[in-house]
């Protein structure tokens, strides 16, 4: 096998590590203390063309393989795990579906505009009763006067509320008889009457991201905003789910990499007995083993991302990867705060934020446990 990356691949991950170390951490602290969403550093991340990395160019996307954009939410992730949701929600959970599935009409109308880093989309599928299991979605939608006519709630949604945000698909039950639900995902736009978002505070990790609760309250839109058919939402939704996946994983790696360059650095300046720590064999097998669990979590993810560009299946693949790179991020980040000792806990250390945000890492886009789940019935257990 020849594990040798692109010429494209090296060039996307040192523009997008240059830009991240340039633009980025100069502000990531702060931005986190202050629990503020930029939209200059989206617009920038923009400019760059990293929103609809993957999407055709007709579209106003760039048409990249899926391991380029994978790179590209790496090393946003090694920096600040907060950017990197903002572009890994949008490209994987909010544009892709547009793409996917959506009429020639609705992927001119939206893509374009979403692909410049100017907007964003979000993808509304978690409610308070609906999480691991998405068949516990309430939010209905019914047909009236050739509208759909929306009443429910979401949670938990990323770029839901920013004020860049043009919209959201979402998840509905349209059909509800005998206790066999049917799911469609319908397209809502921002301003919409009877559509409020509402972002969300005080979290303990992702703090510079967008994360909203939406309400509606009998949104009324024309039916021609379904997304897909009628009764394809599970499928849609799944089908999302298995690339956005790739993107936590990404994330995963991207958070890892980072809180052990971090740890690597410190060891060698950090002194004590004379030494400086690194030279301990305990904090010497700790950044070895670190070292160790990053590079199995980068081949991976790198051969679940070849997969899918060579149009194979890659659901399990997808689920072993952010499974595994989302609990490598936690061992990893857990023993960089360990080699940091006292200087670990505290804000002024970046590893603290490296620490704080990859906890949600093992529970978005479905739980560790869910993640063993669908391993287990690709096993046929």
């Amino acid at each position: 096998m020849n594990y040798d990356l692109s010429e494209l691949n090296h060039l996307i991950r040192k523009m997008v590590r240059e830009f991240a170390e340039r633009e980025i951490k100069p502000v990531a602290q702060q931005l986190d203390k202050e629990e503020r969403f930029s939209p200059e550093l989206t617009n920038r991340m923009g400019d760059l063309g990293l929103f609809g990395m993957h999407i055709s160019g007709l579209y106003g996307g760039q048409g990249m393989d899926t391991l380029s954009y994978i790179i590209a939410v790496e090393e946003l992730a090694r920096v600040d795990a907060s950017q990197a949701a903002t572009l890994a929600a949008h490209n994987s959970l909010g544009i892709g579906p547009l793409y996917e599935y959506g009429t020639e009409e609705q992927k001119q109308k939206y893509l374009p505009q979403l692909c410049t880093g100017k907007h964003l989309w979000s993808f509304g599928l978690t409610e308070p009763t609906a999480g691991s299991d998405s068949r516990g979605t309430k939010t209905t939608a019914r047909i009236e006067n050739d509208n759909w006519i929306i009443n429910g709630s979401k949670v938990f949604i990323t770029n839901g509320a920013s004020e860049i945000n043009l919209g959201c698909t979402v998840q509905t039950v349209t059909n509800d008889s005998d206790g066999k639900k049917q799911f469609t995902t319908i397209i809502v736009e921002k301003n919409t009457p009877g559509f409020q978002q509402k972002s969300m505070r005080d979290k303990l990790m992702w703090r510079a991201s967008d994360t909203a609760e939406l309400f509606f309250d009998d949104v009324c839109v024309p039916k021609e905003n379904l997304l897909g058919a009628v009764g394809q939402g599970s499928k849609i939704m799944l089908a999302t789910l298995d690339a956005g996946r790739l993107s936590i994983a990404a994330m995963g790696l991207g958070c890892a990499q980072g809180a052990f360059e971090l740890a690597l650095a410190y060891a060698k300046e950090r002194k004590q007995f004379g030494q400086p720590i690194g030279k301990f064999q305990s904090i010497a097998f700790k950044l070895a083993d670190m070292a160790t669990k990053i590079e199995l979590a980068r081949n991976l993810l790198y051969k679940a991302c070849w997969i899918k560009d060579q149009n194979r299946p890659f659901g399990m693949e997808a689920a072993m990867a952010k499974l595994y790179c989302s609990e490598i991020a936690r061992e990893v980040a857990d023993e960089a705060v360990q080699i940091f000792g006292g200087y670990g806990l505290l804000k002024d250390y970046p590893v603290e934020r490296f620490y704080r945000d990859q906890r949600l890492l093992q529970i978005g886009e479905g739980t560790s446990e869910i993640q063993r789940l669908v391993i287990s019935r690709y096993l046929d257990c």
